[in-house]
């Protein structure tokens, strides 16, 4: 493992872009720009930052300059021969060429398309408009951009010895999370921290980490880069994004009420095995599952994301015990805001019970709360969200209120066609 303090104490971009691949991506977003080129290639999206930490200015701490640096380096990368080679000749979740030769073919030539960015009341306004094909690639290095300019511009200022012990404190804080984890029976974890992640080189040694003290415990990572570099799994299914496009596109209240479905409709064509992994929260879960078609069912398991941990198991495992399945052979992925106490109190609440996994983000691979004065470390909710499909705005609702997004007419008629009733506001850490 490298020396994280010296690297980042002796700095250079040449050495350390903070995008430095397309590869540098979730795997979730190949998977799903994959179905975007066979089935909408003529879409038109908008992309957009949105930082949901309003007090941190971060205008104010990440100089302009260097973020379309960083953003044009992205823009100027393309697949080397050798992560083309990996693509095509992988094993993904135990099948050969998941990714089809018509999409790595795309890939190969593929390059990140313009932005626009502006400056409003403290905060970056970066948005992506043209195919939904391209403009879907910019949110995973767009967020890794911002995070990681963030903390360089605190690190900037620290000596040798202090960056030694930040890393040290932080590296610390990790291996007693994960001895913790080392506790847990049947545990699976993945991790899931690229968007939001402190740094490239600092996930790249959280995986490392996880990998040599988890074993078989760790399923593998998100981030595809470090998936090939570390010689694990990578992980992933597929995201708010889908439904939201769709939905926005439906011509009807009565195609709005069905979109959700006729995205997993196609997924299902597309993908089979440990993929079918529903994320029911976009218009909120509860109403999904009541009028989920059967065959939604036998799907493996269900993501669950934005509703508190214990009460969303619950749901979903009456779900299952309604529809004549039994949960112990079903899978359940908790994802959202996770650390170690969270993942502790699941775990005692529902092993045995169902099949569990953990997709684990911002506080594995982006935990430096407490270790700086004035939390200039700690981690703050940027999300990067499709805003438009063709021209029409798209709505999230979620199980939280707290994320939802779009225009207030559209979210009360979404909240109408998805008969969603009230909900529980929660605090969004991350």
């Amino acid at each position: 493992m490298i020396d994280l303090a010296k690297r980042v104490y002796d700095h250079s971009f040449r050495i350390d872009p903070i995008v430095r691949s397309l590869l540098d991506t979730d795997f979730y977003k190949l998977l799903m720009a994959q179905t975007i080129l066979r089935r909408h290639p003529q879409i038109d999206t908008t992309f957009g930052i949105t930082n949901r930490t309003k007090r941190i200015r971060i205008a104010d701490e990440v100089d302009a300059g260097l973020l379309r640096e960083q953003l044009d380096h992205a823009r100027s990368l393309r697949l080397s021969k050798g992560e083309v080679t990996w693509l095509r000749g992988n094993v993904f979740r135990g099948q050969g060429r998941i990714l089809g030769p018509e999409f790595v073919a795309w890939f190969e030539g593929f390059q990140l398309p313009e932005y626009e960015l502006a400056v409003h009341d403290g905060q970056y306004e970066l948005t992506f408009h043209g195919p939904w094909i391209e403009t879907t690639m910019w949110e995973v290095p767009a967020l890794a951009i911002l995070n990681e300019l963030r903390a360089r511009a605190v690190l900037k200022g620290l000596g040798k010895l202090d960056l030694q012990v930040l890393y040290a404190r932080a590296m610390t804080r990790v291996w007693e999370k994960i001895q913790r984890l080392q506790t847990l029976p049947d545990l699976s974890v993945a991790d899931f921290g690229t968007r939001r992640r402190h740094g490239f080189l600092w996930q790249d040694w959280c995986v490392q980490a996880m990998a040599e003290g988890l074993g078989g415990a760790f399923l593998g990572t998100s981030n595809c880069l470090i998936a090939a570099r570390q010689e694990v799994e990578p992980v992933g299914t597929n995201a708010h994004e889908l439904p939201m496009v769709y939905a926005a596109l439906a011509g009807d209240d009565a195609a709005l009420a069905a979109a959700p479905y006729a995205v997993l409709a196609d997924w299902q064509e597309d993908y089979d095995g440990n993929l079918r992994v529903i994320l029911p929260d976009t218009y909120g879960t509860t109403g999904f599952l009541a009028n989920a078609p059967d065959w939604v069912s036998d799907w493996t398991g269900i993501r669950i994301d934005s509703k508190d941990p214990i009460a969303g198991g619950e749901e979903v495992i009456r779900f299952w015990q309604d529809r004549g399945y039994d949960p112990g052979e079903k899978l359940a992925i908790f994802s959202d805001g996770l650390d170690i106490d969270e993942i502790e109190r699941i775990h005692g609440h529902f092993h045995g019970r169902m099949r569990i996994g953990y997709g684990w983000g911002t506080l594995l691979t982006n935990d430096f709360r407490g270790l700086l004065p004035d939390g200039k470390l700690d981690p703050v909710s940027v999300v990067c969200k499709v805003m438009a499909a063709n021209g029409r705005p798209t709505v999230k609702l979620s199980d939280n209120p707290t994320k939802a997004q779009g225009p207030a007419d559209e979210i009360a008629r979404y909240r109408r066609v998805f008969e969603v009733g009230e909900q529980e506001a929660l605090p969004v850490l991350v």
